[in-house]
């Protein structure tokens, strides 16, 4: 991966960097400041150059989702029919869909916290009620209590699952998952799998699908993947909701069309490519750049013991306990120059979320203004 210096990066004028000024390093939003994948780039060009810029032809969407399909088989040993993978926006289109059109307007979604921050927003955009279950620090692990979590689901809920975890990075072993589906097959509940940063699982983690677990957890799951993140796609706006439960799947058909409309053709082809084996390669290559400098991070980090840090396990997300620090998460943009996110807006106050798919250089630099600033 070539250094890029921030002088570059702003003039590329993505979100991360076109709010960000002066000395200003922004970590606030999950976009990749990272190589595309060759082959990306190509696939798109090429699309382009042949006009598919119109709406998502069928055929062109049947591709994609046997390219998702199979990369879910090849990645984590999950088998998947191509007919059971529907094209969505993104994981919020895909969020918005199932709450809608796939359980009844009556249900309650159900949010373990700290969590993804416009799963807090959305469901009151909705007019659905909100129940947050706060996770537990467990020998360094976040985990869902399991009474605390069938008293939320009690009567039925939407349980949304976010796996691998963001903001804490977290994968979730195959035993928590066995638990929640326990939970969730009692309380005749349905789950919402977003596992769109799946693809970016670090050595020594094993992401499994959560709707692979059983025949239950397929029968109740929509699981929602991406490569949006892996390769850094999210503004070509292609996820893929994966319907595994008979019932779910005839809803799709039996829902307007209106409720499943928008993704982008140039999406679905810039997907279908990250998917193929030179898109795997490629993430390959990245998942090693970013561990390297996640090692990095987390040497340096480690002189200011104060500041609480535990590695992630997959994604570029990273999460800070700052509260033994006596540290205001509002404040640190002020007194480092780094823009992260408070996590208030996360569910879980005294916390700092950075994503840092950047350079090494600029990790580095995050992380002595860090040390320097809050250490103090």
């Amino acid at each position: 991966m070539q250094a890029v210096t921030v002088d570059q990066l702003r003039e590329r004028g993505s979100v991360k960097w076109s709010v960000t000024s002066g000395n200003q390093l922004g970590a606030f939003i999950a976009e990749s400041d990272l190589p595309l994948a060759p082959g990306i780039r190509d696939a798109v060009t090429g699309a382009v150059e042949g006009g598919l810029t119109g709406y998502l032809p069928d055929q062109v969407a049947a591709t994609t989702a046997a390219a998702a399909a199979a990369f879910q088989h090849s990645r984590f040993g999950w088998s998947v029919d191509p007919a059971q993978v529907q094209l969505l926006p993104d994981v919020l289109a895909a969020f918005q869909y199932t709450a809608t059109q796939l359980v009844d307007p009556a249900t309650p979604i159900v949010l373990p916290t700290p969590a993804y921050m416009p799963f807090l927003q959305l469901p009151g955009a909705l007019g659905r009620e909100l129940r947050t279950v706060p996770m537990e620090r467990v020998d360094g692990r976040h985990v869902l209590d399991p009474e605390r979590l069938a008293e939320a689901l009690d009567g039925g809920g939407l349980l949304v699952l976010i796996n691998p975890h963001n903001p804490t990075g977290q994968v979730a072993t195959r035993g928590e998952l066995n638990q929640i589906a326990d939970v969730v097959d009692r309380t005749g509940s349905t789950v919402f799998a977003d596992e769109i940063h799946s693809p970016l699982v670090y050595p020594g983690a094993q992401h499994v699908p959560y709707a692979s677990l059983d025949e239950r957890t397929a029968a109740h799951t929509v699981t929602a993947v991406s490569a949006s993140k892996g390769w850094n796609l999210p503004g070509l706006a292609c996820a893929q909701l994966i319907l595994t439960g008979d019932r779910h799947r005839e809803l799709w058909h039996k829902s307007p069309m209106v409720t499943r409309h928008g993704t982008s053709p140039l999406g679905a082809v810039a997907a279908t490519a990250a998917y193929d084996a030179a898109g795997v390669r490629h993430l390959d290559g990245l998942i090693d750049y970013l561990q390297r400098g996640r090692d990095s991070f987390a040497r340096k980090l480690a002189a200011a013991p104060q500041l609480g840090y535990t590695p992630p396990a997959a994604t570029y997300i990273h999460w800070l306990d700052l509260r033994d620090a006596g540290i205001d998460p509002a404040s640190v943009a002020e007194r480092t120059g780094v823009l992260g996110v408070n996590g208030t807006a996360c569910g879980t106050a005294g916390f700092l979320r950075l994503t840092l798919a950047t350079s090494h250089e600029v990790v580095g630099e995050i992380a002595d203004r860090l040390v320097d600033s809050l250490s103090r």
